[in-house]
C-alpha cells in the first residue's frame, strides 16, 4: 500500500539514506526498547524519543522528520482535549501542518472507531497498528516505509473486527460486496499486491485485477488515485459498519 513519494521526499527515500523519525512514548523503557530496535534495522535514524504529547509536536515542527511513530496515549498536552487519543490528535495535527511528514499510530485498541478516527480526514500518510506490531521488525518497518511515502496501512485485526461486526450489523451497507470480494478486501487490508492476492487466494492475477475494480467501482473509488484507494477501499466499506 504505497503512495508516490513528493518532491521533498526524494532524498529521504534514496537507498543510501536513513528514514528520520520521532518515537513517541510515554513508558520509558518501551520507548527505548523501541528505539534501540528500530535502529539495530540500519535503516532509521530516531532523531528525537519523547514522552509527551507536547514534546511530539514540538520535535515535529522543529525537526521535519520523514515519519512520526507515536502512541495512542500521550498524556502532557492541554490543547489535545481527548484523554486516550492524544497520539491521533497529534497526528492529525502534524498532518495538518506538513503532508510530507507521515504517522504511525501504535495502539493496544483493535476497536474500529479508533482507526476510522486517524483516517478520518484521509488515507494518505498513516497507518493504525496495534502494538503487538512493535515485536515484528519487519511489520513495523512496512509500515514506517509505506506512511513515508505517502501510503496507508491499517491492521489485519482491525479489518477482521470490523468485518465480523459487519456480519451481524442491521446497518445496510453503502454497496454489497460478493464473498469473493470480500476475500480480497481482506488481503488488501495485509497490504498485499494483486499479485501476492492472487497466490493467496489460489486465482490468477487478472481475476484479481476484475475483483479489485469491481470493489472500486461500487465504493465509487474507481477515480480516486490508485496509490491510496486500496486502503480506502477498506475504511470505506468497513466503516459503515
Amino acid at each position: 500500500m504505497h503512495g508516490a513519494a513528493g518532491p521533498g521526499r526524494i532524498l529521504s527515500m534514496t537507498a543510501a539514506a536513513e528514514l528520520r523519525i520521532i518515537l513517541a512514548e510515554d513508558h520509558y523503557l518501551v520507548r527505548e526498547g523501541t528505539r534501540r530496535l528500530l535502529e539495530s534495522s540500519g535503516e532509521i535514524e530516531v532523531v528525537a524519543a519523547v514522552g509527551t504529547a507536547d514534546e511530539l509536536l514540538d520535535a515535529a515542527r522543529r525537526l521535519g522528520p520523514d515519519v512520526v511513530v507515536t502512541d495512542i496515549r500521550m498524556p502532557g498536552s492541554a490543547d489535545l482535549v481527548r484523554p486516550g487519543m492524544e497520539g491521533i490528535d497529534a497526528a492529525h495535527r502534524i498532518r495538518a501542518a506538513s503532508r510530507d511528514i507521515g504517522v504511525v499510530v501504535l495502539s493496544q485498541f483493535s476497536d474500529a472507531m479508533f482507526a476510522l478516527d486517524l483516517f478520518r480526514d484521509g488515507t494518505e500518510g498513516r497507518a493504525y497498528l496495534l502494538k503487538d506490531r512493535v515485536g515484528d521488525l519487519d511489520e513495523l518497518l512496512g509500515a514506517i516505509r509505506s506512511v513515508a511515502a505517502g501510503g496507508s496501512v491499517i491492521d489485519p485485526k482491525v479489518v477482521e473486527g470490523l468485518l465480523a461486526k459487519r456480519g451481524v450489523s442491521d446497518r445496510p451497507p453503502p454497496a454489497e460486496l460478493t464473498p469473493r470480494e470480500l476475500d480480497v478486501l481482506r488481503e488488501m487490508a495485509h497490504g498485499l499486491s494483486n499479485g501476492g492476492i492472487a497466490r493467496a487466494l489460489h486465482l490468477s492475477v487478472s481475476a484479481i485485477e476484475k475483483h479489485v475494480n469491481s470493489i472500486f467501482m461500487k465504493l465509487a473509488l474507481e477515480n480516486s488515485p490508485d496509490t491510496h484507494r486500496r486502503v480506502a477501499a477498506v475504511i470505506t466499506y468497513l466503516g459503515s459498519a
